[in-house]
């Protein structure tokens, strides 16, 4: 039914789809509107009897302030919530193996492309909505982001007991580098929030890995192996205004995202009642194809030449593994990959 340009969701949809968009619906509602509603109601405590909540909040969060940089805190529980669940049905997401990791090993996977919202990563990685605990028995991915994410109370909570840390060096090393550590897997979204504003429909998908060589870095220093992997139909699910370089709103895009380190892409989606304009993402599949691991020696005293021939063989295989794979899930696409 359309009304005024809008187009309304029948009333007989089936429960099950409800619930999928109920499950895209809370993960949108924890990444955007957790933390103003959480400073709102300490912020509103205050002013009550119930004032000693906020303290009690504020000491907690004083001493847990580095827990992201310790490899977070894991729950098991939180990992299985039924929505993400339903939030992996409603696309859907589907997490695809082409090769066994050995759980004897410590892997870095490398995610491409970023998306407005890394859905696939977060899916895959720090949920088992997808099942990676069986897809991979014995790897234990940790989602990797930007620290400013642990500074939000509320949503910092919930990201952190989904398996997510800090992307700063002193976690990887922590979680790479501690005694007997194996089976691990950083999982980190390498064209960051600059990668989003190139992110929307198109048959040219643009990722930024050029000038990313820090975790080359990191896997050298911890002999953890190099993984790609790529999100096919992560960049279909929301469209983005036009912001083509050189433009203002570009201009404005990127100081904001070197002042604060987040990118606010002008994205749009659909509502939860009418799939015309919303924040909810599109229905859209994204598979997630997890590459063949590239082996690194680990070396104390590596060289830039060295970093730099490692960066050339994860470019090569990630651009193998976007060529093997693209005509399976986009047949009738032309895509292509600019590497920026």
């Amino acid at each position: 039914m359309k009304v005024l340009g809008f187009e309304f969701a029948p009333l007989e949809v089936p429960f099950e789809r409800r619930k999928q968009t109920a499950g895209v619906a809370i993960w949108m509602w924890i990444f955007m509107a957790l933390t103003p509603m959480t400073l709102t109601i300490l912020i509103g405590l205050l002013f009550t009897s119930y004032w000693w909540i906020t303290l009690a909040y504020a000491t907690y969060y004083f001493f847990d302030r580095d827990i992201c940089n310790r490899g977070g805190r894991r729950s098991e529980w939180v990992r299985n919530w039924w929505c993400w669940k339903s939030m992996a049905d409603y696309f859907p997401i589907t997490l695809v193996k082409t090769t066994e990791l050995s759980p004897d090993e410590n892997y870095i996977f490398g995610c491409h492309p970023h998306g407005i919202l890394p859905a696939g990563a977060f899916t895959c990685f720090a949920t088992e909505a997808c099942n990676f605990s069986k897809v991979f028995p014995g790897i234990k991915p940790t989602l990797l982001s930007l620290h400013g994410n642990f500074l939000s109370p509320g949503f910092r909570d919930i990201f952190l007991m989904a398996s997510a840390a800090s992307a700063s060096g002193a976690s990887i090393n922590h979680l790479l580098g501690r005694y007997g550590a194996k089976g691990e897997a950083i999982c980190l979204v390498i064209g960051g929030a600059a990668e989003s504003l190139y992110c929307r429909p198109s048959d040219v998908i643009k990722i930024i890995l050029k000038p990313r060589k820090g975790f080359i870095k990191m896997a050298l220093r911890h002999g953890a192996s190099l993984v790609p992997v790529f999100s096919f139909g992560e960049t279909e699910v929301y469209d983005q205004f036009d912001n083509p370089e050189g433009s203002i709103v570009r201009w404005v895009q990127e100081k904001f995202r070197k002042r604060f380190g987040l990118a606010p892409p002008l994205f749009h989606g659909r509502g939860i009642f009418q799939y015309t304009f919303g924040l909810l993402p599109h229905r859209k599949p994204i598979s997630v194809v997890v590459g063949g691991p590239i082996k690194v020696v680990k070396k104390e005293d590596f060289t830039r030449q060295d970093v730099d021939e490692i960066h050339a063989d994860y470019t090569k295989a990630l651009a193998e593994l976007f060529e093997a794979h693209k005509e399976k899930y986009f047949p009738n696409r032309n895509l292509k990959l600019e590497i920026l």
